[in-house]
């Protein structure tokens, strides 16, 4: 007899479909699992083993052989016991055999029977309704899974509880999704003194999810201007947090309940890896590029970074995705983030300050911040120079704008341009647009377009670093207010790519 039961496989963020087969055969008692297995799946066969046995059920004295299909799919990872164990369970008529063949199930089991919480259930949920089956999961993941509008999710604290359930004895209720979690701001854009040009370019770059880098000497507030950053953008769109939470679903960092609107903000130490940055390992897991996507991507002490890990971002920065490519797998992960930089202008960090900087200026500068290269420096849309706040500045109150009411500019400008975009999976905010779609809806006017070819022409700009200028004039306008791109926003976003320690 052949039982059936449905899992997944991960590949990336997507969830390919996985056939469980069971066979109950005579001949010598034995316990096999093929369709190209990990070591996690093998080892599967003696927690199913152990579980039945918890639960007084005794294991068939025949030859058992679990198939995964299609044989030539790599499985990978623990959450294959469930689904393993449902399909036994099917074949020795402990539950009805056709019951298991409408569910995909996921979960690790304990020795004791307790379906243990595994990652990927968001992404599972919606392979599952994709093909109009019920998905089983660890009690753990049911709220994260029921986020998926049209999933059947049943969630189980147990393999007890399935048999319950299946058998008619206890049924198990449907998962219901858990309430989005709401993240209190605790720093505001109003605890920054000083720094105005500063804060205004974070606006400009939270409007129009613009790349951004702060440079200046130690202390002068540039982390502490990336940090309040996620008070001023406006939450997630249910589309984007479905995107982002898959992307976290996978990597095992989504809290019970599941789903946020918060953006992520990502802070990576500069210590950290090609693979912790952009993807991979063995499991080809997401990196912090696609962890960030939706979100903002802060990397302070920019030019600590490998080289290699550097010049690995101007890709995703470009296209909104990296290919984490391994020998046994090539996997695509979304990345559209907002990158946030933040460099001292020199080694000693003092370069502006005869008195502090060090013998080697202004050669040190120039070696510093050359580590940096061209091409990736010319992604950046928005460069700030930092300088150091007066300690005059340092004893007066806090009067700045509130970034609930900077929030709230960012997030008008932000509405015309979800309006201006539509539906368009490709464009969602000014930072995307390019090509005609560009030329149609940032070009300047005559006075605006004279100004823009002279600076272009003056500080040799690229044909890049021309349509980043229109991108960041164009995100300027719709925080005036104004349909048409005019002079003034043409200065203000060429005076913010050109005034820079970073070009010195």
């Amino acid at each position: 007899m052949i039982s059936l039961a449905h899992s997944v496989a991960f590949r990336g963020v997507e969830a390919c479909l996985v056939e469980v087969q069971c066979s109950l055969s005579p001949g010598l008692p034995g316990f096999s699992i093929v369709g190209l297995p990990d070591k996690a799946v093998s080892e599967a066969k003696e927690r199913v083993r152990a579980a039945l046995s918890c639960m007084a059920i005794a294991f068939p004295s025949k030859k058992v052989t679990i198939n995964l299909s299609p044989a030539d799919l790599p499985k990978e990872g623990s959450h294959f016991d469930l689904p393993i164990a449902l399909s036994l369970l099917a074949a020795l008529e402990i539950i009805p055999p056709d019951s298991s063949q409408s569910i995909v199930a996921l979960g690790e089991l304990s020795l004791d029977g307790k379906i243990v919480p595994v990652t990927g259930a968001l992404p599972a949920a919606m392979t599952a309704a994709s093909e109009g089956l019920m998905l089983l999961c660890p009690e753990a993941c049911g709220k994260e899974a029921a986020w998926v509008s049209d999933a059947n999710v049943i969630a189980a604290r147990t393999l007890g509880d399935v048999v319950r359930h299946f058998s008619g004895q206890v049924p198990i209720a449907p998962a219901q999704p858990g309430e989005v979690p709401t993240s209190p701001l605790s720093k505001d854009l109003s605890e920054v003194k000083g720094q105005e040009r500063a804060k205004r370019a974070l606006e400009i770059a939270a409007a129009g999810r613009h790349h951004i880098i702060f440079v200046g000497t130690p202390g002068s507030g540039k982390s502490m201007l990336a940090q309040r950053l996620p008070g001023i953008l406006p939450p997630m769109t249910a589309l984007e947090a479905l995107e982002t939470s898959m992307i976290h679903s996978i990597a095992g960092e989504l809290d019970e309940g599941g789903i946020s609107r918060d953006r992520p903000f990502r802070d990576p130490h500069h210590t950290s890896s090609m693979a912790a940055i952009i993807g991979g390992g063995r499991m080809a897991k997401p990196g912090e590029v696609s962890l960030a996507h939706n979100g903002v991507l802060f990397m302070d002490e920019f030019p600590e970074y490998p080289r290699n890990v550097l010049e690995t971002l101007r890709q995703p920065l470009e296209t909104a995705e990296v290919m984490v490519s391994r020998a046994n797998a090539h996997v695509r992960y979304p990345c559209r983030f907002m990158l946030v930089a933040a460099a001292n202008p020199c080694k000693c960090g003092y370069l502006p300050d005869p008195e502090r900087a060090c013998a080697r200026v202004p050669k040190c500068g120039a070696d510093y911040l050359g580590r940096i290269s061209g091409p990736l420096m010319d992604r950046f849309d928005l460069r700030v120079d930092v300088p150091p706040v007066a300690y005059r500045d340092l004893d007066l109150p806090a009067n700045g704008e509130k970034s609930a009411t900077i929030a709230a500019r960012v997030a008008t400008a932000r509405a015309v341009q979800q309006a201006r975009f539509g539906e368009r999976a490709d464009m969602r905010t000014n930072a995307d647009a390019e090509g005609e779609a560009l030329e149609q809806i940032a070009t300047p006017d005559p006075e605006g377009r004279d100004l823009l070819l002279r600076a272009a022409e003056k500080f040799n700009l690229s044909a890049r670093g021309y349509h980043r200028v229109m991108r960041v004039a164009r995100t300027i306008a719709d925080l005036d207010g104004s349909e048409p791109v005019r002079r003034p926003h043409i200065a203000e976003a060429i005076s913010f790519r050109l005034v820079s320690p970073v070009d010195a």
